[in-house]
């Protein structure tokens, strides 16, 4: 059988980068893309992908399933990676993240139930798990969402088990923590911050900016989708940390010397709505399973990623 793989989210940052990074793998024979470009998704992020032959790209909302259901008789992996993603966003209106999440999660694991070959990979969050004071979230650790967005990935999550145990479907499910890296929508920290001191501007910083969470560079975290993807255990879960865990005061400050710039630049602003105060991933099971680890450090990741805004001007 060829080895044919859709991937759901696919114009957005992390779905773009695992895309660019499996396009240049003999493994796939073809390469589908279903993104409905929305605001934090840009088809320019696969263009040379798309216009070299090797990725063949949908314009689709993934719970408008007509668009694209003729595809999946040819089909043999699908990475689920379409989703609403900004927890500020999901306070302010949660719809949007039912929609996407929970009904287009939906939408794709009864398209690729109908046909036994397709395994399917469920991209979640370390979200779910909400705040851990002390210790590492395991797999097994209780899911306890704090927002709509960390409920809404959750519920998806619940969703492919259930199809797993009921059906017996071929499904894993990844759960990673904070990505960053080049071509991410502004709107999240890392980005934000450079974007904006880069202009001259100040960042503004939930609370005390003394919450933690563990950071992971992009091609890391789409390493991992691939490990779990063609080498994962039916029915898995797997969490994906890098163990690089800093506050959010942290990280700034590790930009603003990174930039020669001092802590004149950083704007505290009232804290959001039920923020989760430390997020931590125990990674063990990847590791040992699947013999995958993180290959760039945070300071080395981070220069990457200033370079690219400073280059680029944008995402």
């Amino acid at each position: 059988m060829k080895n044919v793989l859709l991937v759901t989210g696919g114009a957005g940052f992390i779905g773009s980068e695992f895309v660019r990074q499996e396009s240049r793998n003999d493994f796939w024979e073809r390469i589908y893309v279903i993104d409905a470009l929305t605001y934090a998704s840009d088809v320019k992020r696969i263009k040379n992908e798309i216009d070299s032959g090797r990725v063949d790209f949908i314009n689709s909302k993934v719970e408008q399933s007509e668009n694209y259901k003729s595809i999946f008789s040819e089909v043999s992996h699908v990475t689920h990676l379409a989703a609403e993603t900004h927890v500020d966003r999901s306070i302010q209106d949660g719809y949007p993240f039912l929609r996407s999440n929970i009904e287009g999660t939906f939408t794709i694991l009864e398209a690729t139930r109908k046909i036994p070959q397709i395994r399917t990979l469920v991209v979640s969050t370390d979200e779910v798990y909400g705040s851990i004071s002390t210790g590492e979230a395991t797999e097994e650790s209780k899911i306890n969402s704090a927002s709509v967005y960390s409920a809404s990935k959750a519920s998806a999550d619940l969703l492919a088990i259930a199809n797993y145990l009921t059906h017996q479907q071929d499904i894993v499910i990844t759960r990673c923590c904070n990505n960053y890296g080049p071509h991410q929508t502004a709107e999240k920290l890392i980005p934000l911050a450079i974007t904006r001191l880069l202009a001259g501007l100040k960042v503004p910083i939930y609370g005390t900016g003394e919450n933690i969470r563990e950071w992971i560079y992009v091609s890391d975290h789409t390493r991992a989708i691939k490990k779990v993807l063609v080498q994962g255990k039916s029915g898995e879960i797997y969490n994906i940390g890098s163990g690089i865990r800093k506050s959010n005061i942290e990280i700034i400050e590790v930009i603003q010397k990174m930039l020669g710039l001092d802590n004149t630049s950083i704007e505290y602003v009232s804290d959001r709505k039920g923020h989760d105060f430390r997020y931590a991933l125990a990674s063990q099971k990847i590791s040992s399973e699947l013999n995958w680890t993180p290959e760039i450090e945070l300071d080395e990741g981070l220069e990457i990623t200033i370079d690219f805004y400073r280059n680029m001007g944008g995402v």
